[in-house]
């Protein structure tokens, strides 16, 4: 079995809830960081402000980076879910 496999995703009712979850979290991040980067560049519009406008700039960057994290994590699951399965497999034979 491999990751990054769209059969993973597919295998059982638990890979299916788990690979929901995992997109939920992945579209809530896509979101914070895209919401982070336009209040930021609002922000550097009035000298008063581009300090926080920087922070939320930092904020979006580390949000951003999170979302390959969420995906390998996600497939690393379905992986070890998979390999469950078969290990069940073997051991009725």
């Amino acid at each position: 079995m491999q990751i990054f496999r769209h059969e993973n995703r597919q295998q059982t009712e638990a890979s299916r809830d788990l690979y929901a979850r995992y997109e939920l979290y992945y579209t809530l991040v896509d979101f914070s960081a895209a919401f982070a980067f336009i209040i930021g560049s609002v922000m550097f519009f009035f000298e008063a402000w581009q300090t926080p406008g920087t922070w939320l700039f930092l904020i979006g960057s580390i949000l951003f980076a999170l979302k390959p994290t969420i995906r390998l994590l996600r497939e690393i699951k379905l992986y070890r879910m998979g390999d469950f399965d078969d290990l069940a497999k073997r051991l009725k034979h």
